[in-house]
């Protein structure tokens, strides 16, 4: 039986209002500096998916906010150079304080369609749910910002489990706090190779948040998952 559920966070129970090149390049107008949403946008992404985890396991636990921040502050200032070089803030500290401000507050996010619903549903069957994130400590308060923190047990980000996704060991941490069994888990998220196929490695039953019309349909999935097992049928639901 499916005792507990862990779901990614960005692109599964929450997405940014508007596209994180459009935030940055009006923040930075303000500081004298004027480049394309979709380079920016483009820059960002590309610097993002270089960039080492922000996992910093020698850290005191009272540095860890500051050293989350300071990874932040090295992506966007190299995400901006990477767009171009040839562009002079004003104060980009002041910039990058503005746009650290903006994406810790929960006005510049969207809980997914269904996805309080859902997660009381979950609940409502006597299931755990847990979020694993490659997120920082702003997460928390987003998400309780949403509504959605009734509906979590837990929040599970690369500070506490010293690993981030697809590293194993952040999502047995959340089994580990949960005290389920991977067996008796299931992941949902929308990256294959950060969420669903590592969640699978491990034995947790792997669900692709676009097989579902909307959040509000989880629980009627997790229940049916549990049927098929009782029947035999093992097979991944992605």
């Amino acid at each position: 039986m499916i005792r507990a559920v862990l779901l990614d966070a960005v692109g599964t129970l929450i997405a940014l209002r508007e596209p994180v090149g459009d935030t940055y390049s009006r923040v930075a107008a303000d500081y004298g500096v004027a480049i394309a949403p979709w380079r920016i946008g483009d820059a960002l992404g590309r610097i993002f998916a270089a960039a080492p985890p922000p996992v910093f396991p020698d850290a005191p636990p009272a540095e860890i906010s500051a050293r989350e921040r300071a990874w932040w502050r090295t992506i966007a200032r190299s995400a901006f150079l990477a767009a171009d070089s040839a562009h002079k803030f004003a104060d980009f500290d002041a910039c990058f304080d503005e746009l650290w401000r903006i994406f810790a507050s929960p006005g510049a996010w969207l809980a997914a369609p269904g996805a309080a619903e859902g997660l009381m549903g979950l609940r409502a069957t006597g299931r755990r749910t847990v979020v694993v994130s490659n997120f920082d400590r702003r997460l928390p308060g987003i998400l309780a910002g949403l509504g959605l923190a009734a509906g979590l047990d837990a929040c599970v980000l690369p500070a506490d489990a010293g690993a981030a996704k697809p590293d194993p060991r952040i999502f047995r941490r959340a089994l580990d706090l949960l005290g389920v069994a991977a067996a008796e888990a299931a992941f949902v998220g929308d990256d294959r190779e950060r969420d669903l196929d590592p969640a699978g490695a491990l034995g947790i039953r792997p669900v692709d948040v676009a097989s579902l019309a909307t959040l509000r349909d989880l629980p009627a999935r997790i229940n049916a998952l549990d049927l098929l097992d009782a029947g035999g049928d093992g097979g991944p639901e992605t």
